[in-house]
């Protein structure tokens, strides 16, 4: 666990891992100032859907293209939340109107809420509660493939064993590198 709180190691197909070049990742947000040069360089196009987040073990918010692989957008490392963020603008001021934690490269439990609002928080921007869209993973004990838990029904559709009640898709705690 980090003072953040658990991160969460990259649990997706090793070839999307293998694709991420050192050096890039998404754009950091360390505070208003990132975040409103960021913005800025976006058109209406692309503010009209979500973006692809993560939330390094540095506790800094990191924000690419939707479509882009959350392994990228840490630049392959560790994270304390991923998924997917919307924002709109109300009165000059940006806010998240929508956020998940909908991230299948790493599978986070919704418990990763606090360290994606703190980084909302750096960032200032405001946001909701809590996420507008809750993703619970669970890796199955019997086959061991990852799983989306859906209206509650914790059955692998893999090969219908029951999942366990609490996260465990990858297996241990970590500390970061």
């Amino acid at each position: 666990m980090s003072a953040h709180g658990r991160w969460y190691r990259y649990v997706g197909p090793a070839d999307v891992r293998a694709a991420v070049r050192p050096g890039f990742a998404g754009a950091l947000i360390g505070g208003g100032a990132d975040f409103a040069g960021w913005v800025a360089a976006r058109t209406a196009e692309e503010l009209a859907d979500p973006f692809t987040f993560v939330v390094a073990t540095d506790g800094f918010l990191r924000l690419a293209p939707r479509r882009s692989e959350h392994v990228a957008c840490a630049g392959g490392g560790p994270v304390l939340g991923a998924g997917e963020m919307g924002f709109r603008s109300e009165a000059g001021r940006w806010s998240v109107d929508l956020v998940s934690n909908q991230s299948t490269g790493y599978c986070p439990d919704v418990t990763c809420w606090p360290a994606v609002a703190e980084a909302l928080d750096r960032a200032g921007l405001g946001h909701p509660g809590g996420f507008t869209f809750e993703v619970v993973f669970r890796r199955c004990p019997g086959c061991r493939e990852a799983n989306i838990v859906r209206e509650g029904y914790f059955v692998c559709v893999f090969c219908d064993s029951d999942l366990p009640g609490e996260w465990n898709v990858d297996g241990g705690e970590h500390a970061p590198p």
